[in-house]
């Protein structure tokens, strides 16, 4: 029992500094814009249109990246100095030949891909397999994870984009000793490859009208977007600056 007890929690001490040394914290990149903030009940709603996004459009997009795509593939590159002197002995993780590679799969463990409209959160179950090198050994793995997504508007961009924050990892048949360096691996991964991503582009959606009676044109960009989520729906409001120049 002590026994146990002491390979326990030397694998815990192992994987906490490993998993330092090797991928450090993750490094997404910031969230551009400004976070969407829900509608206001007492604002002024003229030259506000609404978008509706439900599950069923997501699972729909997603079964068509999975069937004629295939599964998405990310990498996490190996060279995180590129920047800085080579280290004159890299650890033998970074030495070996393992391919370090994160596939998201339709589904697994009980588990299907997708995005969640609940709770008045928007979350994102991922079944995912992949491959990690550790201590010289290549370890395949396969497991889910639950995240949530933020959401952002970029104005200057007239984009809304989103940014997956991975809360839970559950890993299956994967050692106690390395599953912190594959649970780090699998969100750093995310992180670095994922975020940001662009789930609207609002300049699609502006407008530009020919007033031939008045001799001008009318044209309509979007200012502000806000969100609600629904049971089951996600709510973008959309609110214009309208301008008019003769022609």
């Amino acid at each position: 029992m002590t026994r146990n007890l002491l390979i326990l929690i030397g694998g815990l001490l192992l994987g906490a500094i490993a998993t330092a040394y090797f991928l450090g914290a993750p490094k997404g990149q910031a969230l551009p814009g400004v976070p969407l903030r829900p509608p206001d009940p007492s604002g002024d709603s003229s030259g506000t249109v609404a978008v509706t996004v439900d599950e069923e459009f997501f699972d729909s997009l997603l079964n068509t990246i999975f069937r004629q795509l295939g599964p998405p593939q990310l990498k996490l590159s190996q060279n995180q100095n590129q920047n800085q002197d080579p280290l004159p002995l890299q650890p033998a993780a970074l030495q070996s030949s393992c391919s370090d590679v994160l596939v998201l799969n339709p589904e697994g463990s009980n588990v299907k891909t997708g995005v969640r409209f609940t709770g008045g959160k928007i979350t994102a179950p991922l079944a995912f397999t992949g491959s990690y090198s550790v201590l010289t050994k290549c370890v395949q793995f396969k497991g889910t994870a639950k995240a949530t997504v933020d959401l952002s508007f970029d104005q200057s961009r007239q984009t809304v984009f989103g940014q997956l924050n991975v809360e839970d990892v559950t890993l299956d048949d994967v050692p106690p000793l390395i599953s912190t360096l594959v649970t780090a691996f699998v969100r750093k991964t995310i992180a670095e490859k994922l975020n940001p991503f662009e789930v609207l582009q609002v300049s699609q959606l502006n407008l530009s009208l020919n007033v031939q009676a008045s001799g001008g044109l009318v044209k309509a960009r979007v200012k502000d977007v806000r969100a609600e989520v629904q049971e089951g729906a996600l709510k973008l409001y959309l609110t214009y600056d309208f301008s008019a120049e003769k022609k």
